[in-house]
């Protein structure tokens, strides 16, 4: 099948192509062959797929700094979906030759789309299961996904002072702490999107956790701008305890910790 036709003006930049596009344009349809993916520097995107009626459904909406089309780089097989401009766009289009390069630059897209996959394949595990109705298939076993009670415990909490906001820790052991993330349909405890208007948060940026009456935060592999307690940098992965009244730092987000 011949690749979709959008209205969009490309202009080379480096090694990378700027796409823009309008309201409506396709970017790529379902069965099209593809060998490029994209970031959305700006506007929003649709991803639809065909329905069984020949209609389209609304799977996800992407915005600044999601990606997709990611399939295209990986496997050189047909788009599993379409993706629409839902607004005036502008997205960098990533072929084959400038992937390697993208990743050294920004190890979090790699780190975002492992999980995207592994997310996919537990889904499909699912389904195999639901399928065969059988407790056991022939998909290589992966964890569960962890299912943190909601609603937080409201004596634990971060405060960002400068807007007054509080940011209630989860109900169970465990908080992450990040922003929405449409492209891995994974959602942190604690959503820091409105109060980080210069994006220096990760989609999964540290995990909170609780153990013997003590806190610990442990950044999450991919962060790109740190964490901080009391102004001290953390290491990726390693623990490190904080108390009532530390100022933690997520990117250039501050907050300070209150116990109970």
């Amino acid at each position: 099948m011949a690749k979709a036709v959008f209205k969009a003006t490309k202009s080379k930049s480096e090694a990378n192509f700027i796409v823009e596009l309008d309201e409506g344009d396709f970017i790529f349809r379902e069965g099209d062959l593809g060998t490029e993916m994209y970031i959305i520097q700006s506007g929003q995107v649709e991803i639809l797929k065909r329905q069984a009626n020949d209609e389209e459904r609304q799977l996800a909406v992407l915005g600044q700094g999601d990606f997709f089309g990611e399939m295209s780089i990986l496997e050189d097989l047909p788009r599993t979906a379409s993706a629409r401009a839902l607004s005036k766009c502008r997205l960098v289009e990533i072929n084959g030759t400038t992937f390697d390069s993208m990743l050294r630059k920004n190890p979090e897209i790699a780190v975002r789309m492992m999980r995207k996959l592994s997310r996919r394949l537990r889904q499909t595990d699912a389904l195999l299961r639901d399928v065969l109705g059988s407790e056991e298939s022939q998909v290589p076993e992966m964890p569960a996904p962890e299912v943190r009670p909601t609603g937080g415990h409201a004596a634990d909490k971060l405060v960002h002072e400068e807007s007054g906001m509080e940011l209630h820790l989860a109900a169970g052991e465990e908080t992450t702490v990040g922003r929405r993330d449409p492209v891995t349909g994974i959602d942190p405890d604690v959503d820091l999107t409105p109060i980080d208007s210069q994006r220096s948060i990760s989609r999964r940026h540290a995990t909170l956790f609780r153990r013997g009456g003590k806190f610990y935060v442990r950044e999450e592999i991919g962060t790109m701008n740190g964490t901080f307690i009391n102004e001290e940098r953390i290491q990726t992965g390693v623990p490190v305890e904080f108390k009532d009244g530390d100022e933690v730092r997520f990117g250039l987000v501050k907050t300070v910790f209150h116990a109970a």
